[in-house]
């Protein structure tokens, strides 16, 4: 019989790493097809989807909100039809700086937002902020910023402290076809 310890014991890790990956009740990856957002994501729960009233850059606009709470963190997706192609650059720049102001603390660029099948903008962007809830609680937001059409979405992680590995996945998967 043929053996060979090193592939053996690799073996078993990435088995019990599926194991605990499959078991793991905190993050329960589904594919997301937020209505009418044209967009294809994974989530880590079941989101559920809430419609508000925004003021972005002056102009009042109906946000969707798809979101669920998992792992120490909120996931969600939020977007909007701005109307007006004039409008969309600097609706998602009011879209960041109300996301920023949220927290009090500034954020940090951590490069341009890519989604597959994103419309191009100077302002798609992938951003990192620590700062603080209103009761006082430290949290990190992952926020990512971009556009299709005139439509201005924003994508983002939200908590105490969720795996990067995890807000990898988010990102990573988030596409529209």
């Amino acid at each position: 019989m043929l053996s060979c310890p090193a592939l053996g014991g690799r073996l078993a890790a990435l088995i019990a790493l599926a194991l605990l990956c499959a078991c793991s009740p905190t993050l329960d990856w589904r594919e997301v097809r937020p209505e009418g957002s044209g967009a294809v994501l994974l989530f880590p729960c079941k989101p559920s989807t809430d419609t508000r009233t925004v003021t972005l850059d002056g102009v009042r606009v109906r946000m969707l909100l798809t979101a669920c709470r998992a792992g120490d963190a909120t996931w969600a997706l939020a977007f909007a039809d701005v109307g007006e192609p004039s409008r969309v650059t600097s609706s998602l720049a009011a879209l960041r700086a109300a996301t920023v102001a949220n927290l009090g603390a500034p954020a940090q660029l951590l490069g341009p937002m890519r989604v597959s099948g994103m419309t191009p903008n100077p302002l798609a962007e992938h951003l990192r902020t620590r700062g603080k809830l209103p009761g006082g609680e430290a949290v990190t937001l992952e926020a990512g910023f971009f556009v299709k059409g005139t439509w201005v979405f924003q994508s983002t992680v939200m908590g105490g402290g969720p795996s990067s590995e995890a807000v990898d996945v988010f990102f990573d998967n988030l596409k529209l076809p």
